[in-house]
């Protein structure tokens, strides 16, 4: 058998494989985006995760199109391209909340769980008879993940909060964009970073509370707030700031720390050039021609170089600008300095790399509709790599299988 083959054979018994969290059962009362994120991730490593939604209308994004994938008919379904983007590998079922009909479907599901991830308002739930208080008296070792705009507790905490709003209130936005003497306004991130970061910030917590579980059979509740996550990643923006005491503005595509490193316009494009240190930028003088700048005192380390950041700028776009963006790259490449091009969504998509990585991945259609193709995931595991196993479903498709499993018997 040759190895490539023996290779295959491999890969197609990891995919068999049951998941690093099989075995895992998660009742994602989330919607929108962090919350459904996390749940996204957890499902994709091989938990269980049932979906809870409202009747009729569903989670929020199921609604936010256009676009959204047509049914069989050519019309639009519920599944808008925002839905489909952290939905898949769930199953959903409908409840009614309000009702005590659907507080009691919602208890006993909790009781057979492991994990809830909730996003409603702080005191919400509580107020229904089924907050965590509530619910570790059915389930003790249930970890339960509050994630909300503000925090359980605070000044804020009765605020509801939403992505673009956070951006604006948690500091990234004021960072954001062209620089201030450009006439740079505050801009925000082209995605909902705030509520992806976290998102992943619930994912780790909630794997942590079920080491802790897993190791003393004590369950806990997580506190997440979007507004907490968004402070914890401003990063060296903000340890700038306790440092030196300057408040950081925006720059645009240059760094606060590092320099050159920014993008540059070429004769038909732009370019990104990552200079990381000053053997790096000696290399890069001399590819595009001007080797004397790493020789010049105002140039020479990285500290000189951002305290002249303006002139070294327009000595580089002075030489940028003489070719195209794609000869540069691949001179800029041949020297050791990380350099590419600004690439736009459709490119990435289509690019070599991200297909040969696997982050464009293809799930079969249903009865109503073709196949659709999603973003992979990024986890690279060798003995417990990620699945596909189902694309984002329809609301309350898995109603009868939910329900199955409240069954006498059954695990």
């Amino acid at each position: 058998m040759t190895s490539d083959k023996s290779e295959a054979m491999n890969q197609e018994d990891r995919q068999a494989a049951p998941g690093s969290l099989a075995g895992l059962r998660v009742l994602d009362l989330s919607r929108i985006l962090a919350g459904p994120t996390a749940t996204q991730l957890m499902a994709d490593l091989g938990a269980e995760v049932i979906k809870v939604e409202k009747p009729e209308s569903g989670d929020d994004t199921r609604s936010w199109g256009p676009p959204f994938l047509p049914d069989a008919d050519g019309n639009d379904s519920d599944l808008s391209a925002y839905f489909l983007c952290a939905n898949r590998n769930k199953k959903s079922i409908a409840i009614d909340i309000a009702s005590e009909e659907g507080v009691g479907l919602l208890r006993r599901l909790v009781a057979i769980s492991d994990v809830v991830v909730e996003n409603y308002k702080p005191g919400d739930l509580a107020r229904r008879g089924i907050g965590y208080e509530d619910i570790r008296r059915i389930k003790p070792d249930i970890i339960w993940c509050s994630i909300s705009g503000f925090g359980q507790t605070g000044p804020y905490a009765d605020r509801t909060g939403y992505d673009f709003l956070i951006q604006a209130m948690g500091g990234i936005m004021s960072i954001t964009g062209e620089p201030e003497a450009a006439g740079g306004k505050p801009v925000k991130v082209g995605v909902g970073i705030a509520d992806v970061m976290c998102g992943m910030y619930a994912t780790v917590g909630v794997l942590a509370a079920l080491r802790h579980r897993d190791r003393t059979g004590e369950g806990q509740h997580i506190d997440l707030a979007l507004y907490d996550s968004q402070v914890a990643w401003l990063i060296n923006a903000a340890t700038n700031h306790l440092v030196s005491g300057r408040v950081p503005k925006p720059l645009g595509n240059a760094h606060p720390n590092i320099a050159p490193y920014q993008t540059f316009a070429a004769s038909d494009e732009y370019l990104a050039v990552a200079v990381g240190n000053d053997q790096q930028f000696a290399r890069f003088a001399e590819a595009i021609g001007v080797a004397e700048l790493a020789m010049d005192d105002r140039f020479r380390r990285n500290r000189d170089r951002l305290a002249n950041l303006e002139d070294l700028q327009a000595l580089i776009q002075a030489e940028i600008t003489k070719d195209t963006a794609l000869s540069w790259e691949k001179r800029l490449l041949a020297a050791g300095v990380p350099a590419g091009r600004v690439a736009t969504i459709d490119t990435v998509l289509a690019d070599s790399h991200t297909l040969a990585r696997g982050m464009v991945v293809e799930l079969p259609g249903d009865e109503t509709g073709d196949p659709v193709r999603l973003l992979g995931n990024p986890l690279k595991m060798s003995v417990t790599p990620v699945q596909y196993r189902s694309r984002p479903p329809h609301l309350d498709a898995d109603r009868a299988a939910v329900l199955r499993l409240l069954e006498p018997g059954t695990d």
